[in-house]
């Protein structure tokens, strides 16, 4: 992972997202990034020879919350510990905008990842306010 750079608010673009999106979540269809990334608090990008090969996404609540969102790694980069960098790079970014908390939500078998990017299990509720999308990814 040497000749990886992770960037906190690098350039990034709505295309770039949709190819990543595309290669690692099955289902992918292109999604217009602009208003998710005007909404952003920040994100954290991870380019290799410029592709963009990991993103992930934070947002807030405007004052000590803050929500990882789309963490997401190429298929060709996975189990390496790029996950891992990326989240808790976030994480330090995240605080210092401010945030004391920053939460997340996943399904089961992502907890070992979670817990290795220092995540601790809680209790929490989910509400569906639509139909959940199919395997396309975290954006539908």
């Amino acid at each position: 992972m040497t000749d990886t750079v992770v960037e906190v608010d690098g350039p990034l673009t709505g295309e770039e997202l949709n190819v990543l999106f595309r290669a690692a979540w099955p289902g992918h269809r292109d999604t217009d990034f602009g208003p998710v990334l005007a909404r952003s608090l920040l994100r954290v990008t991870a380019r290799r020879a410029g592709t963009l090969v990991g993103y992930v996404n934070v947002v807030g609540d405007g004052g000590v919350h803050a929500f990882l969102l789309d963490t997401t790694v190429h298929p060709d980069e996975r189990r390496r510990g790029l996950g891992v960098t990326l989240v808790r790079a976030a994480a330090e970014a995240a605080r210092q905008h401010g945030a004391h908390w920053l939460h997340v939500d996943f399904e089961p078998h992502l907890t070992a990842f979670h817990e290795r990017c220092g995540f601790r299990p809680t209790a929490a509720g989910l509400m569906a306010l639509r139909e959940p999308p199919g395997p396309t990814g975290p954006l539908g």
